[in-house]
């Protein structure tokens, strides 16, 4: 796999692309706007700079879950390659970057279209609220279903992209991984706990992986969760722990408590009822995605 990095071109493939822009930052990577050389076509470039080995299977581990699963809703990769720009003096562990060529939506993420949305004390119609969530389901499903099946571990508005035809597109699969893990010591449960601090946006997070114990089984529910925020956060223009978070009391505790009020609204018993039906604490009495699908059915 040919792959050359300079300051303002990327070769990958024999396909050249120009960085255009910084399109935003996140805590573990990057992301360019490019546009390609030969047909002028616009991309989004995920720069993922791997401090070690740890780093690098992480990274590895994206592209492995994005080059498995392939699905409308879901967002293809278009190319990859992994560059080595150094070492660390003490270490002498390499330094690399992970680059992951991707579409490019410029009606940008559901995430902006909500903070849009709130700034002019509008929210969204609910026709385009199932619209979206149904998308987003399919992505989800297809993840579950695949063998070994899959779980997002990030689901929320800032991580759904809308296309030109306004048909949601999950991204960001740097959180995913195999669905099903039976935590069997405390080390164990502790990285588990760890990995979901840094990877698994807390206002979205199931409880599950708050508080990980030996002996624990977790499974693809804990995006059933994540669905419950989501579809609160298109209702309602946050999550159902926002209000929690911004008086700075415990996230951990409103979740396992289950604290989640409704404001008042003109949408549908179904809606509300479908949020209830995902915002189950215990995840061995909380639906698989099929069962969320069936009551989002219009």
């Amino acid at each position: 796999m040919g792959c050359m990095c300079g300051k303002e071109a990327v070769t990958i493939n024999s396909r050249r692309f120009y960085v255009r822009s910084r399109l935003g930052e996140g805590g573990f990577s990057v992301v360019d706007l490019l546009e390609e050389a030969r047909t002028h076509a616009l991309f989004a470039m995920k720069r993922i700079t791997c401090h070690g080995p740890a780093d690098e299977r992480l990274a590895l581990r994206e592209v492995e879950v994005m080059r498995a699963l392939r699905h409308r809703h879901i967002v293809p990769l278009e190319e990859y390659c992994q560059i080595t720009i150094g070492r660390h003096d003490q270490s002498q562990d390499t330094i690399s970057e992970v680059l992951l060529i991707m579409p490019y939506y410029k009606r940008g993420s559901l995430q902006e279209k909500l903070d849009a949305l709130k700034r002019r004390n509008e929210r969204l119609a609910e026709g385009d609220i199932w619209r979206v969530f149904t998308g987003v389901l399919q992505a989800v499903q297809a993840m579950h279903r695949h063998d070994p099946p899959y779980s997002h571990r990030d689901i929320k508005p800032g991580n759904v992209m809308m296309d030109d035809a306004g048909e949601a597109i999950l991204m960001d699969l740097g959180s995913a991984s195999p669905a099903r893990l039976q935590v069997t010591t405390r080390s164990e449960a502790q990285a588990l706990q760890d990995e979901a601090a840094e990877r698994c946006s807390m206002l979205f997070r199931p409880p599950e992986l708050f508080s990980v114990e030996p002996g624990a089984s977790i499974d693809e529910r804990t995006d059933v969760w994540s669905l419950g925020c989501f579809l609160y956060a298109m209702a309602f223009g946050e999550s159902p722990f926002e209000k929690v978070y911004q008086r700075g009391d415990s996230i951990a505790l409103a979740v396992m408590s289950q604290n989640v009020s409704f404001p008042t609204h003109s949408y549908s018993v179904k809606l509300e009822e479908c949020i209830r039906l995902c915002l189950v604490v215990n995840q061995m009495e909380r639906p698989f995605i099929e069962r969320v699908m069936e009551a989002a059915a219009l």
